[in-house]
């Protein structure tokens, strides 16, 4: 009998399943059910974000109704011939707020000035490089805002820039 007590204590226990199923179930049900309180409106927070989502709509049209767009001349730019590209088109527009719109287009042919001397001088492997274009469109940001002064240019959206 000595042999059969050994093997009763060598085999592991086996142990219930049942509250690692009861706690998933409860787990379950708790977890659809708070989804459904804020789906439904029970709790405050649906109100919070109707609110957040009213304020954005009345900023975002508050600020579109304070834009002028300014166009800048088409500029086709010479290019050292390298690899068979010998032209840059570009063309541009400024956004600017609808204050400094007169101010700004009286010295629309300084900005073309800057524009058409920093696109000459850049490297043509950093004109056909993609990831190059946001620090490019800084650059030219910055050189437009020390021609036109702060707070006249507030963005360049670059319609065309084609190496040919």
């Amino acid at each position: 009998m000595t042999a059969d007590a050994d093997v009763e204590d060598a085999a592991p226990r086996r142990t219930s399943k049942l509250p690692f199923l009861l706690g998933l179930v409860l787990a379950i049900v708790g977890g659809g059910g708070g989804f459904f309180a804020v789906q439904s409106g029970f709790l405050s927070g649906s109100d919070v974000t109707e609110a957040a989502e009213t304020k954005d709509e009345a900023l975002s049209t508050d600020k579109e109704l304070d834009v002028t767009f300014v166009a800048i001349d088409p500029l086709v730019i010479s290019l050292p011939g390298q690899g068979g590209r010998d032209h840059l088109r570009f063309a541009a527009q400024l956004e600017v707020p609808p204050s400094y719109a007169a101010e700004v287009e009286a010295i629309r042919p300084r900005i073309v000035d800057v524009l058409n001397g920093y696109l000459r001088a850049v490297d043509i492997a950093s004109l056909e490089d993609p990831a190059t274009l946001p620090r490019l469109r800084a650059q030219m940001l910055r050189r437009i805002q020390v021609v036109t002064g702060p707070g006249r240019v507030e963005d360049v959206l670059i319609m065309e820039f084609v190496l040919s």
